[in-house]
């Protein structure tokens, strides 16, 4: 859901058809590809050049391709990339370009299954055309994901223009190893960000197509959940391989905050909750209490109690849930954090109260994805 990419709901093409996506690409034995860059375009023009001249610029030295599905686009992205094509073949590395030039866009889950179907790599670079990846790369990522080929091996990055969504990009390059599996349930979706990822295509089969739906739908998301359910890893490379661009063209931001909301709660019932017999929603203000509305009414009598450090919440004694049908209303106790057992679902947002949440969760001598989880 990142990147230069508009899309649209357009009806989806025939499920077979893509289910047996390579058939037509078969390579003979011995030809494909090491590595696949997947690049799905939408209106990108104005970052093409600088993003294909550091593809072409990769220091990796096995058999690397270029597929590209230009995904209608109405600029003159398509006239760029045919211009580069020559450029590609005399290194050696074969550019694919294919595309459809209907009236609406069909979605950037669309334009990557496309460009995977014609690809013949062994391994997936994914690549948002808006994006830069250092020399580096390919190589780093394959290394990793040939050591590790049921996992999603992502990398740091650099944010420009620098500073923009600070928090975030602080996020994504600091999560220990164990935090890229137990924080999958906040609100910053996949713990490595989607114009990183790298893979087996063994893997990418075993997953499935991205999700189709178009505009609004959270792809990267999906996919990553569906790779999780599968028992697959997931990696980060520790050195900035890609400059991660921030604008407001990009698809991220047509994915509505509800929507994501529902994908989440939905996973943390199915992964985490449904293993708990009771627990501790830690925050008795709106997004516990929201969190607490959104959960199925088994997982609602669940809840033992509310915790915070609110005193003026934790001396109304209880939360009352006023749109209940059952009766007597459930009342749930809001204790101090102290007097409140875990395990714990933190719903206070991360690095926003100077460190006293994860002073407090330190002083409990809790561990993470043990006795909490994160989940805003």
């Amino acid at each position: 859901m990142s990147g230069a990419h508009g899309s649209s709901g357009e009806s989806e093409p025939d499920s077979k058809r893509l289910c047996t996506r390579r058939a037509s690409h078969e390579p003979a034995d011995g030809d494909s590809a090491a590595v696949s860059v997947i690049m799905p375009v939408f209106n990108a023009s104005d970052w093409l050049d600088e993003c294909l001249q550091a593809v072409l610029e990769q220091d990796f030295q096995g058999r690397m391709e270029l597929s590209v599905y230009d995904d209608s686009s109405t600029d003159n992205s398509r006239e760029l990339l045919e211009r580069w094509r020559q450029r590609f073949e005399d290194r050696g590395f074969p550019m694919l370009i294919s595309g459809h030039s209907s009236s609406s866009p069909r979605g950037v889950g669309f334009a990557k299954n496309q460009a995977v179907r014609q690809s013949s790599g062994r391994f997936l670079c994914f690549q948002d055309a808006d994006d830069i990846m250092r020399p580096q790369r390919v190589r780093l990522q394959y290394e990793a994901a040939a050591a590790n080929p049921t996992a999603i091996v992502g990398c740091k990055v650099c944010r420009v223009p620098e500073g923009s969504t600070e928090r975030y990009t602080r996020w994504i390059n600091s999560l220990s190893p164990e935090q890229l599996l137990t924080q999958v349930y906040t609100s910053h979706g996949p713990t490595v960000i989607m114009p990183t990822w790298f893979c087996s295509r063994d893997w990418f089969d075993k997953v499935g197509l991205f999700n189709e739906g178009g505009k609004g739908v959270p792809e990267d998301l999906l996919f990553f959940y569906e790779s999780l359910r599968r028992g697959g890893h997931v990696i980060r490379v520790d050195e900035c391989l890609l400059v991660y661009r921030y604008h407001e063209h990009a698809a991220t931001h047509s994915v509505l905050e509800e929507t994501i909301w529902s994908l989440r709660v939905h996973f943390l019932q199915e992964r985490v909750l449904s293993q708990w017999e009771s627990f501790t929603i830690w925050n008795a203000g709106k997004q516990g209490r929201k969190l607490y509305r959104s959960l199925s009414p088994t997982n609602q009598k669940k809840v033992k109690a509310f915790c915070d450090v609110d005193e003026n919440k934790i001396q109304k004694g209880f939360y009352t849930y006023e749109e209940s049908k059952e009766r007597p209303k459930p009342r749930i106790p809001v204790l101090h954090f102290t007097n409140a057992s875990p395990p714990f679902i933190v719903c206070v947002k991360l690095d926003m109260t100077d460190g006293v949440l994860e002073g407090n969760l330190r002083s409990l001598q809790l561990e993470e994805g043990v006795h909490y989880y994160h989940f805003n």
